[in-house]
């Protein structure tokens, strides 16, 4: 496999307590990779860290083999996030807010286009159907949909940036179970849809342990350090069952 980004002796500190401490990890392009750990066990930072919107203490992020803080915008959107605040623009509508997941390859003048209108239609369609929802509601506000909407129209958004990899935080709370499976083939990549440019690669926080069988990899944080770090297959219940003690 191809190293795609490596975290290497991250630590995150304040004068009170430690985020998260040594942290080394390396993801490779194919890592399907569930995140597993405590509320207060560092799974948003980390996240934050590799997705570089967070700068650790010490330590460094490397993304294609440069430091991410020296990387072009174009290369950072590589990296898709969905956030647990998803981030979306209640003002604009649902279309609006798909196509900004399009913004790192887009002109300027495309970008304050789509402020003013529907742009793409046939592109934000497909990224909608995707996720389960209807193109009838493209020219709606975002601020008139239920949670759950607003969730699968964040992931909508994911699909339009067309990234290399997917930082999810925690992307399936508060979803039904036939939902949380749909969703969770868009980010494990097995969407059909072959019209859509799918990640190959992707890094998913969970609560929900007896999920990890979906993924190929899983990493266990507690009290800030890594105490898993192995393919799915091979990791011990009981180990996962301790980083909830």
């Amino acid at each position: 496999m191809s190293n795609l980004i490596e975290v290497k002796n991250v630590s995150l500190k304040s004068r009170t307590s430690t985020r998260i401490e040594n942290i080394n990890i390396t993801i490779n392009i194919g890592d399907h990779i569930a995140l597993l750990g405590k509320s207060s066990a560092g799974k948003t930072t980390l996240l934050n860290i590799i997705n570089g919107s967070l700068r650790p203490t010490t330590g460094e992020v490397i993304l294609y083999g440069k430091d991410i803080s020296e990387c072009s915008n174009k290369t950072k959107q590589k990296i898709g996030s969905l956030w647990q605040d998803l981030r979306l623009v209640e003002e604009l509508t649902v279309g609006q807010n798909i196509n900004c997941g399009a913004l790192g390859r887009r002109s300027v003048g495309w970008a304050i286009a789509n402020l003013f209108g529907q742009i793409d239609y046939h592109e934000c369609a497909q990224c909608l159907s995707a996720v389960g929802l209807s193109n009838n509601i493209i020219n709606s506000n975002v601020e008139k949909l239920s949670s759950g909407e607003k969730k699968r129209v964040a992931i909508a958004r994911l699909l339009r940036q067309e990234c290399d990899l997917i930082v999810a935080d925690e992307p399936l709370s508060n979803l039904d179970p036939t939902l949380i499976t749909t969703i969770l083939k868009i980010l494990l990549g097995e969407q059909h849809d072959h019209s859509l440019s799918i990640a190959p690669t992707s890094i998913i926080s969970l609560h929900r342990p007896e999920l990890i069988d979906k993924f190929n990899r899983v990493i266990g944080l507690k009290e800030g350090n890594i105490v898993i770090d192995s393919d799915t297959k091979n990791a011990s219940k009981i180990e996962i069952s301790k980083l909830y003690c």
